[in-house]
């Protein structure tokens, strides 16, 4: 009887688990931007569209925007959505440009268990575009969050050129 009972059990809590799991993978969300995959491959390099459209992530320490500290804003690759200020980002030591908050209402986050267990897997809010994931090993002085961001999926716009943006708008 106990056998019976222990089967049972077992049997429920993996039949639960591929349920929500499939239950996830069915959810696509929808994003203001959406193209076609050939339009993406024509519009995005081999590494943008890799990281961007695929969830790929690109080589630490890869990035030219690792290191960069520049005033300005980081717009997403793919649409141009501004994505972080350069005033919050900081040096995690990680190989990725990384960013204790983003630009609120422009980055969407979802659920991640590609490596066997739950990351917080950030996107475009505009495009849907993969970034990164955030983490909770930030700088304890600011928010605690690190937004580990793959560099080839950002675009960085000097503080000048925002300022002459803003002035034509």
């Amino acid at each position: 009887m106990k056998k019976i009972l222990l089967l049972v059990l077992t049997a429920m809590l993996f039949n639960c688990n591929s349920i929500a799991q499939k239950k996830e993978t069915e959810e696509k969300e929808t994003f203001p931007i959406t193209k076609t995959e050939a339009e993406w491959k024509e519009q995005l390099t081999e590494k943008q569209y890799y990281v961007l459209r695929k969830a790929g992530t690109e080589r630490p320490f890869s990035s030219p925007l690792n290191k960069n500290y520049a005033k300005g804003v980081y717009h997403c690759a793919a649409c141009d959505t501004p994505l972080f200020k350069s005033e919050h980002k900081f040096d995690s030591g990680t190989g990725w440009p990384s960013f204790d908050r983003e630009i609120e209402g422009n980055v969407a986050f979802s659920t991640d268990y590609k490596i066997g267990y739950a990351r917080t897997e950030e996107h475009c809010a505009t495009c849907g575009g993969h970034l990164g994931h955030v983490f909770n090993d930030g700088p304890r002085e600011t928010t605690g969050k690190r937004h580990c961001i793959n560099g080839v999926a950002l675009k960085f716009v000097p503080e000048e050129t925002e300022e002459a943006t803003e002035k034509n708008d």
